[in-house]
């Protein structure tokens, strides 16, 4: 059976090379590779993304300075984390406590909390 069209053929032929190009391996980044950008800094040993909050960060560690945030924001995350406990409590679920707490950390991380 023959195709009515024979341009039909470089249309299949097109649409599939981008498979062709999704098989190729994906380059690798090291952590030597890698770099940091303007406003990433150091917490916990991984690199702070910036994010929405971000500039707010910066101008409490201005205004109140790098000790006092640290206390405020250790207060904050001990008093986000008690709350988070008190609704695993309260729901029967306290087995997803960690996984909560850690889920938060990884919010805040993305929003800008931890620059």
């Amino acid at each position: 059976m023959e195709s009515s069209n024979p341009h039909l053929f470089f249309v299949f032929v097109l649409l599939g090379s981008s498979f062709v190009v999704s098989q190729r391996p994906q380059q690798q980044t090291t952590a030597s590779q890698q770099r940091t950008t303007r406003g990433d800094m150091q917490m916990g040993g991984k690199v702070a993304k910036f994010g929405i909050f971000s500039p707010a960060v910066y101008a409490a560690k201005f205004a109140l300075g790098s000790d006092k945030l640290n206390k405020l924001r250790g207060k904050g995350i001990s008093l986000h984390s008690q709350a988070i406990g008190d609704f695993c409590t309260w729901s029967g679920a306290y087995h997803l406590r960690t996984r909560l707490i850690k889920k938060a950390k990884t919010n805040g991380d993305i929003l800008g909390f931890l620059v």
